[in-house]
């Protein structure tokens, strides 16, 4: 016999969502261990190596046994730094990540809200996400980690605003914010092939957004040690690691929700097309990575403002006009 209170409508939402929220915790601690795993084979095979290769078949484990050392690794607190920010940033970098698959949709009928703003969400979310790196170097009282932390938000100010144009020429062609709608109007054609430099400003953005190289200025090792991590050790790093990565995915994710047809295709089921299309952009992001040099702190700054912001605002403008024309009744 079920309790009566279990039936109740507030309580079994709030059930629910606490499934949902460990399914989704469970998915991105491997999923991103996994995405680690796949870049070191990425960059040997690049690189002409042969990467991990003794922890399993293909050194698949070696990623499992270096979260292992980082739980064993011991965790130091800056002398002079402020303790309750410091501890705080870790947390904050991560939850907001974990709360923007809410409204991916991996499937016709596979997601988990699927709200009227999902589109805002997502972008509301990466917003707290990047403000805690700044308040992770802040707080660590260090020259090297302010540096990165100032870097941080300096770069995802810049990159928000080409990433939000580039995706308002979608929302101005299904006249949605619901991101099932956004799919469902790709049946025919994907965006990508009606926006393609919506998607090419989309792409740059994203690298920009989640601090891959070349756009990894905030923690440039060459210049700042590690940047906002350098005073991070044990599962307070590993956290960063993990947000960035758990970003880089759900980028990719979003990518092939608002440009690639999300879960359609044919053949097979929808999950396994919406995986196959944003891992396919992942391998995108990290054949970049591999391939690029990293750009100076001006260069990355002046790109973005004089580059993919005025393409951006010419797409968005011929969009509207194609749109007034040959999509209004």
């Amino acid at each position: 016999m079920i309790p009566v209170f279990l039936k109740t409508p507030w309580v079994s939402e709030a059930l629910k969502a606490g499934f949902w929220g460990c399914f989704a915790t469970g998915f991105v601690s491997a999923n991103a261990l996994f995405l680690v795993w796949l870049e070191r084979k990425v960059s040997a095979r690049i690189q002409r190596r042969r990467g991990p290769i003794i922890a399993g078949p293909e050194g698949i484990f070696q990623t499992v046994l270096d979260s292992v050392k980082l739980f064993t690794k011991e965790l130091v607190l800056p002398r002079h730094g402020k303790t309750f920010l410091y501890l705080l940033a870790p947390l904050l970098v991560f939850a907001p990540i974990i709360v923007s698959f809410i409204v991916i949709p991996a499937g016709k009928n596979l997601i988990i809200r699927d709200l009227n703003i999902g589109f805002l969400l997502i972008f509301a979310m990466s917003s707290v996400s990047f403000f805690s790196l700044f308040l992770g170097g802040w707080s660590s009282h260090n020259k090297y980690s302010a540096l990165g932390g100032i870097r941080s938000v300096a770069q995802n100010i810049a990159y928000e605003i080409p990433l939000l144009l580039s995706v308002m020429g979608v929302v101005l062609l299904t006249g949605s914010l619901r991101m099932t709608e956004i799919v469902s109007a790709q049946s025919r054609i994907w965006f990508v092939l009606v926006q393609p430099l919506a998607f090419g400003i989309f792409f740059c953005a994203m690298l920009g957004e989640t601090n891959r190289a070349p756009f990894d200025l905030p923690e440039a090792e060459s210049e700042l040690v590690a940047g906002y991590l350098t005073e991070y050790s044990g599962m307070r790093f590993a956290l960063f690691f993990l947000a960035e990565y758990t970003h880089v995915f759900l980028g990719s994710a979003l990518a092939s929700t608002l440009f690639l047809g999300g879960w359609q295709g044919p053949l097979l089921p929808g999950p396994a097309w919406f995986l196959i299309k944003t891992y396919s952009v992942v391998l995108v992001v990290m054949w970049v990575r591999w391939t690029f040099p990293r750009l100076r702190s001006d260069q990355l700054i002046l790109f973005s403002w004089k580059v993919l912001i005025p393409l951006a605002l010419l797409n968005l403008l011929v969009t509207a006009l194609g749109a007034t024309l040959f999509l209004q009744p």
